[in-house]
């Protein structure tokens, strides 16, 4: 099987317009955990999370022990990678795309505060 390392620009469009989405991270027993509803963004080719709860959230921290998951959208599923990202100029960049995306929610100030901020993930799909 090819391994794919970046979305196609139909599906991450799709992806990044619509305001479904949901993370399941595979947990250290081998099973996907339960979806989880989660703001995304896209930042060029790659799509980016973060956890409201930063490095408490489980779904954070079973992406980041395993590395592999599935994602849903808009009634499609997507095995992915997740890779922390500790870039601090890509970092401000998705923080401007959280505020596009997400302008006026009360929501928006935590996802930028540090916490989440330096728990962003970013996503690729893997098939």
């Amino acid at each position: 099987m090819v391994e794919l390392t970046t979305w196609s620009a139909g599906d991450l469009q799709a992806i990044a317009s619509a305001d479904e989405f949901h993370i399941a991270p595979r947990r250290a027993n081998g099973k996907t955990g339960t979806p989880t509803w989660i703001w995304s963004v896209a930042v060029d080719t790659t799509l980016y999370v973060r956890p409201y709860h930063g490095t408490k959230s489980s779904w954070y921290q079973s992406a980041l022990q395993i590395g592999t998951g599935v994602v849903e959208s808009g009634g499609t599923n997507y095995q992915v990678r997740f890779t922390p990202v500790d870039d601090e100029a890509l970092m401000a960049r998705v923080d401007e795309a959280y505020r596009s995306k997400y302008a006026g929610s009360t929501y928006l100030p935590p996802m930028l505060a540090p916490g989440p901020r330096t728990t962003t993930v970013a996503i690729t799909p893997t098939s």
